[in-house]
């Protein structure tokens, strides 16, 4: 896979409002595991039985962080969302889905909105990108002008 197929974009600049939302809510919630481990981090992952906890909540935490921050800037946005994707999913299946049971279907979806928008909002960047308003479209650009640039010099004149 080439880098310019994975930066590529054909969103509209208002993909950027998309982006600061789903960013900023991971880098925020990333934060939060990391400054409040016995509520949001380590002891949340404990009491919800995920396996090696004090390994998963830290790298979860960083993951949250760095792909937050990326989507911000808008670099890199298909591959952190992606990452993203998969980190809500394991969010979801491991505390919405046992939640169901538990207290229904509405007291669910109340909790769940949240995970819901940042799950759509996440698979909406990976498949249209970061948009003309961010890092990766200013690569993309200068991916571009140094292939014409090459192209021109193999040119007979």
């Amino acid at each position: 896979m080439r880098l310019s197929s994975l930066i590529d974009s054909c969103a509209p600049r208002s993909t950027i409002l998309v982006r600061l939302l789903v960013g900023w809510v991971f880098l925020s919630e990333g934060i939060q595991k990391i400054l409040f481990p016995a509520t949001l981090g380590v002891g949340r992952f404990t009491k919800i039985g995920i396996p090696a906890a004090h390994f998963f909540a830290p790298f979860v935490g960083v993951v949250e962080i760095v792909c937050g921050t990326l989507l911000i800037v808008g670099l890199l946005a298909r591959l952190a969302a992606f990452a993203l994707l998969v980190n809500i999913s394991v969010a979801i299946l491991m505390t919405k889905i046992p939640m169901l049971a538990k207290v229904g279907f509405w007291a669910t979806m109340h909790e769940a909105r949240t995970d819901v928008c940042m799950w759509l909002g996440s698979l909406f960047l990976v498949i249209v990108g970061a948009g003309p308003w961010s890092l990766d479209q200013r690569m993309d650009n200068h991916i571009a002008k140094q292939s014409e640039s090459k192209r021109a010099a193999r040119e007979p004149t």
